[in-house]
């Protein structure tokens, strides 16, 4: 991984979409900031289009689609993009989500709390439609990156798909993942027809490891450091600061060299 300062002008010069996760990538201890806000209006207002591609749930995606400066946003880990369209919420849904599989979600979070000790639903779990959340790090007592990774191997003994990110280990029943709706979002919803030189990419956690593989325009938040060992698919750069304070960083850089 490379410094984000090092990104050229050039390459920079095709960018049209920003797309980022939101947990301790836009946030400082869990805590949207001033200056992230800050930078996603900045990005916005010079014209780049924002989406955010997350791990929260359907409730979450409602309000930030309409209180956020963003185009779009991608919830549950690629279950499905909120937009407007002519002013009214469209919800565009993967083709492979299961949409009736509460059963079988029960069954995995029975699985994950009986084998994981101190492991818990996560409380954002009431907004969510397609799957479960698992929470080791985002309310206390907060559990070693080790059992995140017991965590996930239960849930895929069950069948399950499985992701870890820097807060929870997210579940589901389906095939797909945050590229895959991404990708469909950007051609379907936005007409793009070559992200992989239009879109950058801000993640920090392995949940983020597609996006990192596919877009060569892909970059961490300094807080991915924890994460590094245990990934196969890093990103082409990184910030020097954390969270937010990172992406505001790189939005600073972004719109310098493109204007």
């Amino acid at each position: 991984m490379r410094q984000f300062s090092e990104i050229t002008k050039s390459q920079a010069a095709g960018i049209r979409y920003v797309l980022c996760d939101i947990d301790d990538t836009l946030t400082n201890g869990g805590k949207l900031t001033a200056a992230a806000y800050s930078a996603l209006w900045a990005l916005a207002d010079a014209g780049f289009r924002v989406i955010p591609v997350t791990g929260r749930p359907a409730g979450w995606c409602d309000l930030i689609v309409r209180e956020w400066p963003v185009e779009a946003v991608i919830g549950e880990n690629g279950a499905f993009c909120m937009y407007f369209r002519d002013g009214k919420l469209q919800t565009m849904l993967h083709p492979n989500v299961i949409p009736n599989a509460s059963e079988r979600l029960e069954a995995v979070r029975n699985a994950v709390l009986a084998a994981v000790p101190q492991s818990r639903v996560a409380r954002d779990q009431f907004s969510r439609i397609y799957d479960l959340a698992i929470d080791f790090c985002e309310d206390p007592p907060f559990l070693p990156l080790s059992d995140a990774e017991k965590i996930r191997a239960v849930c895929e003994r069950m069948g399950a798909e499985a992701k870890i990110s820097s807060i929870h280990v997210n579940a589901w029943f389906g095939k797909y993942d945050k590229l895959d709706m991404a990708l469909r979002v950007l051609s379907e919803v936005f007409g793009e027809k070559s992200p992989e030189s239009s879109v950058i990419f801000f993640g920090d956690s392995p949940n983020d490891e597609p996006m990192f593989a596919h877009f060569p325009l892909s970059c961490a938040v300094a807080n991915i450091a924890p994460f590094v060992s245990t990934m196969k698919n890093l990103p082409a750069f990184v910030t020097c600061g954390e969270g937010g304070f990172g992406f505001e960083e790189a939005a600073k850089h972004i719109i310098s060299l493109k204007f």
